[in-house]
Order: C-alpha cells, then sequence, then structure tokens
C-alpha cells in the first residue's frame, strides 16, 4: 500500500471525531489538503503562527491545542502514514475552528441596513473548501483570515501591547466592534467613529480625508449601523424630531409668540405623510404642546438657519439617522461634540459631496428637497471605538456612551465560552 493510500485510510480515523472537518474529507474521499510528495507543507507553519498569536484577535490559542499541532507537524516529518495523517487531521481541525472564530458573528449592536455589508461568517467546512478551491493553499488560508482593514491595524497593534490587564480586555471589547464590519468593506467608503467624533473618507485602502463631526446627546445616540449612502438631497428641510418639539419650539412659542416660528423658518404640518398640509399654528395649544399633550409634526424650511445645512447625506434607514450639514459651525471646535440628535453632523459637506460625486452637486433652483443619486452606491460604516489603532498603537477615548461595560461582561462570557 502506497503511503498516501495509507495516510487517506488513516485519517478517516482521525477525523471522525470532528463533525464538519469529516465532511469535508468525506466529500474528497479523503484525499490531504497539507501533504505533498509525502511531506507536510510548508503552509503548516503559517496555520501554527496564526493559531500561536491569536491572542492577538482576543482569542484563545489553547483553543487550537498549539503545542499539539507543532508537536504533530515535527513528528510528520519522518513520513510516517499514522503521522502525517495526525498532523493532517490536526491542521485542519484548528485552521477550520481559528478562521470560524475570526469570522463569527460579533456581539456588539450593530444595525446593517444593507446586509450585504454585514460581516460573512465561515464554518469549518467552508473554510476548509475555501482553502482547496484557492490557486495555492496559502492564498487560501489568507482569503479565510483576511479581517477589514480597521480590525487589522488594532490587532497589529495589539500584539505589541505591554499595558495594564483592563486595558487589555477593553481592546478585546473593540476588536469585537472592529469585528462587525466586513472584511471586504468597499473600494471607496465613508467610516464614521462616533466615540471621538470624527469621520474618515477611504478610497482603495488610502486614506483621503478626514473631518470632525457631531454626534448624538448621550440620551439620543448615533447607533452603529451600515448601509449604502445612496444619493444626497439638496435645500432639506429639518424634520423636527416629535421628542424635541415640546422642548425646543413650543417653549419659544409661548414665550415669543407663534411669530417665532416665521422667524426661524419653522411650520407645523398636519400629520406625517407625504400629504401633510400646513396647519395655522394660532390654532395650536402651545402649552400643550410644551407640557406633552399635544404631539405635533413640525419642520424648518431651508434656509440659512436650517439645522440641516444645505445637503443631508441619505442612507435611508428606519433610524432616521443620517449625515448632513450644519449652519453652527462653532460645535466643531468643542472637545465634546455630543450635540444632535442621533445624526451625524458633518465639518465639511462640501469636501464630503465633491468625493463622493467628484464635483459638488448643485441645487437646480431653490425649491426644497432635491435629491441627487450616487452613481454608484458607496458604504458608510458607523462604529462606536474606544481603543483604536494610530500611527501602529493603541489610542483609548472616553466611552461617551457608557456602552464599554455590557460589551467587556459579554465579550468576557464569550471568552469563556470558547474555552469549553
Amino acid at each position: 500500500m502506497s503511503i498516501s493510500s495509507e495516510v487517506s485510510r488513516t485519517l478517516r480515523a482521525a477525523v471522525a471525531g470532528n463533525r464538519s472537518v469529516a465532511a469535508f474529507y468525506r466529500a474528497r474521499d479523503y484525499r490531504p489538503l497539507w501533504l505533498i510528495g509525502g511531506m507536510v507543507r510548508p503552509e503548516a507553519e503559517q496555520v501554527i503562527e496564526l493559531v500561536r498569536n491569536s491572542a492577538a484577535d482576543g482569542l484563545d490559542p489553547n483553543r487550537y491545542n498549539v503545542d499539539g499541532l507543532a508537536e504533530a507537524v515535527a513528528a510528520a516529518e519522518g513520513r510516517d502514514p499514522v503521522a502525517l495523517a495526525r498532523a493532517e487531521a490536526l491542521l485542519s481541525d484548528a485552521l477550520a475552528a481559528y478562521a470560524s472564530d475570526l469570522r463569527r458573528a460579533s456581539s456588539v449592536d450593530m444595525h446593517y441596513i444593507d446586509r450585504d455589508l454585514a460581516p460573512q461568517t465561515l464554518s469549518a467546512t467552508q473554510v476548509l473548501e475555501r482553502v482547496a478551491s484557492a490557486s495555492t493553499v496559502r492564498e487560501g488560508i489568507d482569503s479565510v483570515t483576511r479581517m477589514n482593514p480597521l480590525y487589522t491595524r488594532l490587532r497589529d497593534a495589539f500584539a505589541n501591547f505591554n499595558g495594564p490587564a483592563a486595558q487589555a480586555q477593553l481592546v478585546r471589547a473593540n476588536l469585537e466592534r472592529a469585528r462587525a464590519l466586513p472584511a471586504e468593506m468597499g473600494r471607496r467608503y465613508v467610516l464614521v467613529d462616533a466615540a471621538s467624533a470624527q469621520l474618515w473618507m477611504v478610497e482603495d485602502g488610502e486614506v483621503v480625508g478626514n473631518m470632525r463631526v457631531v454626534v448624538g446627546r448621550p440620551g439620543e445616540q448615533t447607533p452603529m449601523m451600515a448601509g449604502y449612502i445612496r444619493h444626497l438631497t439638496l435645500n432639506p428641510y429639518w424634520n423636527v424630531p416629535p421628542d424635541l418639539v415640546p422642548r425646543l419650539i413650543a417653549p419659544n412659542v409661548v414665550r415669543r409668540g407663534v411669530a417665532y416660528l416665521d422667524q426661524q423658518g419653522y411650520e407645523v404640518l398636519s400629520d406625517w405623510t407625504a400629504d401633510a398640509h400646513p396647519v395655522d399654528p394660532s390654532t395650536i395649544d402651545w402649552q400643550a404642546v410644551a407640557d406633552g399633550t399635544v404631539e405635533l409634526r413640525v419642520r424648518q424650511r431651508p434656509g440659512p438657519a436650517n439645522s440641516m445645512g444645505r445637503v443631508k447625506f441619505m442612507f435611508p434607514n428606519e433610524h432616521g439617522v443620517y449625515l448632513h450639514d450644519t449652519p453652527n459651525r462653532e460645535l466643531f471646535q468643542h472637545a465634546d461634540r455630543r450635540g444632535s440628535a442621533g445624526c451625524v453632523r458633518v465639518e465639511d459637506a462640501d469636501t464630503l459631496a465633491r468625493w463622493l460625486f467628484g464635483a459638488r452637486p448643485r441645487p437646480e433652483s431653490d425649491a426644497p428637497e432635491q435629491n441627487v443619486d450616487l452613481p454608484e452606491p458607496v458604504p458608510v460604516y458607523i462604529t462606536y471605538l474606544t481603543a483604536r489603532p494610530e500611527n501602529g498603537r493603541i489610542t483609548f477615548q472616553n466611552d461617551i456612551y457608557g456602552r464599554d461595560r455590557q460589551l467587556l461582561a459579554s465579550v468576557g462570557g464569550a471568552t469563556s465560552a470558547s474555552r469549553r
């Protein structure tokens, strides 16, 4: 019996304990993946290094039997069929488990407006099938372990991190946030970090521009989300959120009269439908509105004082969150830029529009709500990082929304579960 035949026969028993791995080998009649010419492929060392350094991914290297794997690969150098089959089985076990853990669904509360922007999870069988079908084994390994650039930079910085244990656990929590972004984020995309209130424009893997932003107040937090910017709206209305009307609008009308509404460009509408019509504000009990017993739809007409500024960047979603211009330029000078009702106010809307379209679209008239479609939708990712990579190091930021505690508990639980 040839060495390859004996290895295949022995491999059947070696993988029997792992159903997913066994299914992969059964479909290929137990033909080895990691052996060539009666020897273990050199790519085995790549797998060993990946699992040995998996602590930098917030994972537990012990889960992948690193020492046993290295010993098995070394023992296979003697070309004994049993040793070769054991090395084959352990290599597949280790890579399948590591890549599946790496690509597991993140535990953070990320809203995917467009589902194709969600990370793609991989089963153990899918991991091995991708490696086997790749042009080379090395390319296959790279494809199943590739993560998004933000995750990769944070992981690489964490690999050299020597800070206190509490900070290390915080980095693991932020790796979980970075894991919520897809491996392939797009050729061009917008990245917003709500924690630092910053925005980056990325093209072909390079940051081509960045700016400050204003994000939601603590009680009206900007959520983590991913969607496509599909169009912008020129000369936008601002539909005042219903909870702001009794706090922002009604008290001023009570004190200053309905003339306040016209001075600020506000108008009252009959309802929230597309067919809503204007309502005479003098017929409204504004004290009742201020007290919260009457709910109104109020919007602000386009103009210099409009809270949306001159343009909105739209990725339609049920949360009513989008990027937009603002006339309140002083807000960007503040260190604490939590000042919106959940939307993201951008510091330089003109630059963002020019980057998206190649030239800033101009309104055809003074008419409100003029939509201009993007020729090709551009992904926007809103994340929240209290530990992020910067020039090869890790920068820690304030937990402005108090989200870390819950995630730290979740990450701790996930880590414990993975070790059982």
